[in-house]
């Protein structure tokens, strides 16, 4: 038996958070997962070009950035939408107490 602990399966929860996300709106109907598969290739091949991609943080942003298009050519979300999102998200977050919980105001 290993004493040492496994490896995370995802190195940061929006990681996680971003996967579990597209398998739900897979699951849900919303987009096929060939469809998702082909974009994501696509996207990960154009990234790549630019360095050779670690898995991590480079990984999942081609993955949040091959999702946001499918919904948004989806007419699901809308780039403006999730764009004014990401910015109530930042100022809620960067307002916020180190170690308190981060919440969008009402209506953001």
């Amino acid at each position: 038996m290993s004493d040492q602990a496994p490896e995370p399966v995802f190195t940061q929860p929006w990681h996680g958070q971003v996967f579990a996300l597209t398998v739900s709106l897979n699951e849900a109907g919303h987009f096929a997962w060939p469809e998702w598969t082909a974009r994501f290739s696509k996207t990960l091949a154009r990234h790549g070009l630019e360095k050779e991609l670690d898995g991590g943080d480079d990984y999942f942003t081609a993955w949040l950035e091959t999702l946001e298009g499918l919904l948004a050519d989806l007419g699901e979300a809308a780039p403006e939408e999730v764009e004014r999102l990401r910015a109530a998200w930042e100022a809620a977050y960067l307002s916020t107490p180190h170690g308190d919980p981060v919440h969008l105001p009402k209506g953001a």
